[in-house]
């Protein structure tokens, strides 16, 4: 068993480093200019970097940063706004039909999202939502909004129906005991469910290029890919947006990320 051990740990550190290296090189080349990424030699460390990539980025992925801030923390409040009474519903009041929405639920996520995208534009067209931030919230929700009932009702249907029926009897209402007892209680669930809506609105391109059509109102993902077209040879400026908007996402994993395992583990225990 022990001489096992540094076996197994010198693999998973060659595993971690294959994984970690487009990260590193993505970085390495942001920090690069551009006529050292293009000679047969690659830099393998920016001794003599420059952050002109990056002064390029924020000049012209600004805008599109802050559509997606604004557009993924609009896609987190719809989703928890609608996912959250809809499962404390499902899992506390016993609705009707409640293992059939659940099973709808399942099959909603597996739409293929080109059928959705199609779907979504015609109804965008028609309420005058194309290059809307609401329409790429909406959009986002409607696949965050199926995957956020099912995590929290997992959590909340452990919770013990004793403290819905003490908090009616000391005279509180339906809403009040959601947001009293039951919100602060499932906090880690409606964090994982925030996390990944989160995420999954500021990664969409699908959405994203079917719903925008001018660049002023493109999110980053769609940003990026115009970007690279117009820059194919300043690999520089591409590297550094591409760090950029990787940051939020980072920033937010790791302050996250053991709420986010604890709501995922309690759900998948108590489902």
């Amino acid at each position: 068993m022990t001489a096992r051990r540094p076996a197994s740990t010198a693999a998973a550190l060659v595993i971690l480093a294959v994984m970690l290296f487009p990260l590193y090189w993505m970085i390495n080349a942001s920090l690069l200019p551009s006529t050292e990424l293009i000679g047969d030699s690659p830099t393998w460390l920016p001794l003599h970097g420059t952050l002109d990539g990056y002064r390029q980025a924020l000049s012209t992925q600004g805008a599109h940063l802050v559509t997606s801030l604004v557009v993924s923390l609009g896609t987190v409040a719809l989703t928890l706004l609608i996912s959250v009474p809809a499962a404390y519903g499902l899992a506390q009041l016993r609705a009707p039909g409640g293992r059939a929405l659940q099973f709808a639920l399942l099959v909603a996520q597996m739409i293929p999202g080109i059928v959705m995208a199609n779907a979504l534009y015609v109804a965008a067209g028609d309420l005058g939502l194309i290059n809307s931030p609401f329409a790429l919230i909406l959009a986002d929700s409607t696949l965050c909004v199926p995957f956020a009932i099912l995590v929290l009702h997992a959590f909340m249907r452990s919770i013990p129906g004793e403290l819905r029926e003490a908090a009616a009897i000391d005279g509180a209402s339906r809403l009040r005991t959601l947001v009293a007892v039951f919100l602060p209680i499932s906090r880690n669930a409606v964090i994982a469910a925030s996390l990944f809506s989160f995420l999954f609105a500021w990664a969409d391109f699908l959405f994203a290029v079917t719903l925008t059509t001018r660049d002023d109102s493109a999110p980053v993902t769609v940003g990026i890919y115009r970007f690279i077209g117009a820059h194919m040879t300043d690999w520089n400026s591409v590297m550094a947006t591409g760090v950029i908007a990787s940051v939020p996402a980072a920033v937010l994993l790791v302050i996250a990320q053991r709420y986010v395992a604890a709501g995922i583990a309690d759900s998948a225990v108590k489902e």
